[in-house]
């Protein structure tokens, strides 16, 4: 009963949520504002009277303070160094969240009773772990039905032959997409059908035969992901035809989707999520991220955090959620790279557009034994090091045939003999025990050209080359 009532709440507050990001799109710039305004200053006070972290960086800031640009900026090293403390409900500690998240049993299930763990190691290779209260969880799923609907003859096609939903994601972990999928099926287990998650781990053949047994009509992954399987459609061991692709976690190429999207036959979106605060924006016809103002707020920025001009690229993003009050995001420096839309969006919406350079790492290609070429993506090889607590890490192919792995100086040799048999074990799995795993002498390092922190690259040939394309 009590798992039953607890359903039909977030249902309910879901319902809520969904019907109020209606009511603002349609009352236009105005009614996003008004929103947006309201909830800063309600977020703002309630992270003051109940997270000791904010009540102490905001001790010297006036009552009532609603100017976001008066805010100090935060990060994800200094809130996770300060988790406890930064949490608004003194149940949550790091020891309690990292006994529940060290069992993969807990995927998708409640921490405490009524909250939602998502964990991720981020595009800085510092690792996070995010919990989220009711509110945020339907605010990301309502705000979501509203404004990632596909247009009307693709809506149309998917009522026509069923919504079976296919996503390939890096598994066994507290992930966003995986967990929040294995959430639905908990929840409703005859979704099983209709939905399905196929791990981004497994060789790329197993991959195959299990969407082509499952042939979903949407069909979700990273963009690294889907260019390998749009390879294998177009060279005949693939046999989808889905009627919409999304693409997200990484950067999608204007390149990488026009292959997708010929590949498959089906448009390619790519909405704009994160682990700190769900979806972020959603992208048009004109390939601009529509921010959901009405919850985010995101400040394009330069080095020293200093507001950069629409049209220009920033240097990182502030970014501002206002949908969870158990861990306030406020002024959290994202990292991403980002373009404001310095005039009014042709497709009509009203909310801010951006353009997001978002994550630039590398699809690492290996020389496997007998001389085959295996690609790994660089989620899949990240996701190796979620469970080892190394801190930083950065991971660097400097041969077909070796991989370096660099630590911060602190990571003593029982956090590397954990993370390299992790790591052995996933090349393993991928057919490549040739593979000479090191760890290197110096530490994570941003490039020195452009001062941007990649965690998984290959050096300049040190990768063999990609497969031929199957059109030659």
């Amino acid at each position: 009963m009590a798992t039953m009532n607890a359903t039909l709440t977030d249902a309910w507050l879901t319902l809520k949520y969904l019907l109020d990001a209606r009511a603002a799109t349609r009352g236009g710039a105005g009614a996003i504002a008004a929103r947006q305004r309201r909830r800063l200053q309600d977020l703002i006070a309630h992270a003051r009277a109940h997270s000791p972290y904010f009540a102490e960086a905001y001790r010297h800031l006036p009552d009532g303070v609603s100017d976001l640009t008066a805010l100090p900026v935060t990060t994800k090293r200094a809130l996770m160094a300060r988790f406890d403390d930064w949490s608004t409900d003194r149940a949550v500690t790091w020891r309690a969240v990292s006994e529940f998240i060290a069992d993969p049993a807990n995927i998708g299930a409640d921490f405490l009773g009524r909250y939602a763990v998502w964990t991720t190691s981020g595009t800085t290779g510092e690792p996070a772990v995010l919990v989220h209260d009711r509110r945020s969880l339907a605010v990301t799923i309502g705000v979501g039905a509203v404004r990632v609907l596909p247009d009307r003859q693709t809506l149309w096609k998917l009522m026509r032959r069923g919504a079976r939903t296919a996503g390939v994601y890096v598994t066994g972990g507290h992930f966003l997409a995986y967990s929040m999928t294995t959430r639905r099926l908990r929840e409703r287990p005859w979704t099983r059908r209709s939905l399905r998650v196929v791990s981004a781990l497994d060789p790329l053949d197993r991959i195959v035969a299990q969407l082509d047994a499952f042939r979903p009509t949407i069909l979700g992954g990273y963009p690294s992901v889907l260019k390998q399987l749009a390879g294998e459609q177009r060279a005949g061991r693939l046999h989808l035809d889905p009627v919409l692709v999304t693409a997200g976690g990484e950067a999608l190429s204007d390149e990488a989707r026009a292959f997708i999207s010929e590949a498959f036959g089906a448009p390619v979106t790519s909405p704009y999520a994160c682990s700190e605060a769900g979806m972020i924006a959603a992208e048009c016809a004109e390939r601009w991220q529509h921010v959901n103002a009405d919850w985010i707020v995101l400040e394009p920025v330069d080095a020293d955090h200093r507001p950069t001009p629409p049209g220009e690229q920033s240097h990182s993003t502030l970014l501002t959620y206002l949908g969870n009050r158990l861990q306030p995001i406020l002024r959290y420096e994202l990292g991403d790279r980002v373009i404001a839309r310095p005039d009014p969006c042709p497709c009509g919406n009203p909310a801010p557009a951006f353009r997001v350079e978002g994550r630039t790492n590398d699809v690492l290609r290996f020389r496997a034994e007998g001389g085959s070429v295996r690609e790994v993506l660089p989620l899949a090889i990240g996701s190796c090091f979620d469970e080892a607590r190394v801190g930083r890490f950065q991971l660097v192919q400097t041969a077909p045939e070796a991989l370096s792995v660099r630590l911060e100086p602190q990571a003593g040799p029982e956090a590397w003999a954990e993370a390299s048999r992790g790591l052995r074990a996933f090349l393993d799995r991928q057919g490549l025990a040739n593979v000479e795993v090191l760890r290197a002498a110096e530490p994570p390092a941003a490039e020195r050209s452009s001062g941007k922190f990649r965690q998984i690259f290959a050096l300049p040939g040190a990768s063999e080359p990609a497969a031929a394309d199957p059109r030659a």
